[in-house]
């Protein structure tokens, strides 16, 4: 019986004695242990020193992004000094690589050429070629190997792919003349702008010469027509003169003297 009182006695007493035991571990264990939150305040600080970092990155890239952007939109394309009439001039093509700049479009060498276009079938009236006819041609927008000039009734005469003008003998009025342009695949297809008849030229002096006729044969009429005008005037004047004489004159008759 004393030992069941004893036992309740303890239990009594550690009763009475446990939640200041449990304050003090709980105390203690607060002191001892780290905050909760600390973690989270150094996870949130790099957080945010990594984010300032990222967005000022992400912005000086974004700035840059821009800058070409707008460089490239403002830029306009720059196109070659290119003149496809022009002889023994550098290739586009060269010209793109060097400078990066603009051709126009080429038909490639798989397909005939474009026909090209003829400009102007001239007389030589001077030097040792006088008499003979220079033709002058542009370069289609193909690639060209050669070209060659179909004369109407006579043997097709050919010139090399920087030529853009090339002499022929002397030419009947009417002739019809084309200027074809020849790669690996073939020829060009004549067409409207690529033949031109020869039409025989009127030099300068000639018409010199013309105008000199015309304006002399001009001026000489006008002074016969003036002459012709003052005849008629002076052939009047005289006329009443004539008349008024005879009035005057008493003895004067239409029938003769008194």
């Amino acid at each position: 019986m004393k030992s069941l009182y004893r036992n309740l006695a303890v239990l009594l007493l550690y009763l009475s004695a446990s939640p200041l035991l449990h304050s003090h571990l709980f105390t203690h264990a607060a002191s001892t242990s780290p905050p909760a939150t600390r973690p989270r305040i150094i996870y949130m600080t790099g957080l945010d020193y990594e984010d300032e970092e990222y967005l000022n990155n992400h912005n000086h890239s974004t700035e840059v992004v821009h800058s070409v952007k707008n460089t490239f939109l403002h830029q306009a394309p720059q196109l070659c000094q290119y003149d496809p009439c022009l002889e023994n001039q550098e290739p586009c093509d060269q010209i793109s690589a060097k400078t990066g700049c603009l051709c126009p479009g080429v038909s490639g060498a798989d397909e005939p050429p474009h026909a090209p276009r003829i400009q102007v079938l001239l007389l030589i009236s001077k030097g040792d070629n006088i008499g003979k006819i220079e033709v002058q041609w542009c370069a289609p927008s193909s690639v060209v190997s050669g070209y060659r000039v179909v004369i109407q009734g006579s043997e097709a005469l050919e010139f090399g792919n920087v030529s853009r003008r090339g002499l022929v003998g002397s030419l009947e009025v009417g002739t019809m003349v084309c200027v074809e342009a020849v790669n690996s695949v073939g020829y060009s297809t004549p067409s409207d702008f690529s033949c031109k008849r020869y039409d025989s030229p009127k030099s300068s002096d000639h018409k010199l010469l013309a105008g000199v006729i015309g304006g002399g044969v001009a001026l000489l009429l006008l002074l016969i027509i003036t002459a012709v005008i003052l005849w008629k005037h002076q052939m009047r004047k005289k006329a009443k003169r004539d008349s008024a004489d005879g009035l005057g004159n008493p003895s004067y008759s239409t029938e003769g003297t008194l």
